[in-house]
């Protein structure tokens, strides 16, 4: 990954570190093998009865497991793929487009003191949160 791709990954992760913007992703692998899991051992357990049983209860256990559980959005960001990290960094470069920066401090300090452009780039993060990894997004903290 180019320098450049990590810098304004790091600096969308430092601009979502003073919000209180949160995201769910949700896990239905996660979901799925809990459900086929409890129909796979009830079955062995209990026959047809036990594949009911345990396919209602594995359902329970997987809806437990992925419902929505929400974490800082910058957390999020610094977890994803190379491949989003790319994505995400060619949606910012669109909207940072002329802005000269040398290091990522100077980025930051230019962002910051342009209100309009600092709305526009936390909008870009969370759209590309709701868009491209289908999370849920939240303000502030319940």
């Amino acid at each position: 990954m180019l320098p450049q791709i990590d810098d304004v990954i790091e600096f969308c992760c430092k601009i979502l570190e003073n919000t209180q913007i949160e995201a769910a992703v949700k896990k239905s692998k996660r979901g799925a093998v809990a459900t086929g899991g409890g129909a796979i051992i009830g079955g062995l357990l209990g026959g047809p009865p036990g594949i009911f049983i345990g396919g209602t209860l594995g359902s329970a256990v997987g809806w437990l497991m992925t419902r929505d559980q929400f974490r800082p959005l910058h957390q999020i960001i610094m977890e994803m793929s190379p491949k989003q990290k790319k994505k995400l960094y060619s949606a910012v470069m669109e909207k940072l487009g002329n802005l000269a920066w040398d290091n990522l401090p100077e980025l930051i300090l230019s962002v910051i003191r342009n209100a309009s452009l600092m709305t526009q780039i936390l909008d870009i993060l969370e759209s590309f949160a709701k868009e491209q990894l289908k999370a849920k997004v939240k303000h502030g903290k319940k």
